[in-house]
């Protein structure tokens, strides 16, 4: 059974770190340096776990009172496509509405604009760039 968190003690990050360690440097061959540059002791976060297995996250940024950023969203390779994404994106929604955030950002990479359009955000074509690593582009959701 998948259960979603949200990550504030050492061990429930640990298994945030394992599933970036496991979906971005192991999937997409990216240092560790590179996927956990701008992590801090403060960072927000949600995991999901299948029982004590941690299968998915995503990393919470406050912008302003009203704006914030959901980043590095990833799910485990062998969970994909099983709604562990949409899980987590969910509680990372409720998470900020708690917070009284109005819009969300997310700088989505090119291959997953479906999965965030599916979830009702829009995407800015006129932000297409390339991070280094990917071609990204930013999406963004209105807050009820």
């Amino acid at each position: 059974m998948i259960k979603v968190i949200r990550a504030e003690k050492l061990w429930q990050r640990a298994g945030v770190y394992y599933v970036r360690t496991q979906a971005m440097v192991k999937g997409f061959d990216l240092t560790l340096d590179a996927e956990f540059d701008t992590d801090t002791p403060e960072t927000k976060y949600i995991l999901a776990l299948d029982n004590n297995i941690p299968v998915g996250t995503c990393r919470l940024h406050i912008i302003s009172d009203s704006r914030a950023k959901i980043e590095r969203v990833a799910v485990v390779e062998e969970y994909r496509k099983k709604g562990i994404g949409r899980k987590v994106m969910e509680a990372a929604e409720e998470w900020f509405r708690e917070q009284g955030i109005k819009k969300i950002t997310i700088t989505s990479r090119v291959e997953a604009l479906n999965f965030y359009e599916a979830l009702g955000y829009t995407a800015d074509y006129s932000t297409k760039e390339f991070n280094g690593v990917f071609d990204i582009i930013y999406v963004e959701k209105q807050l009820s």
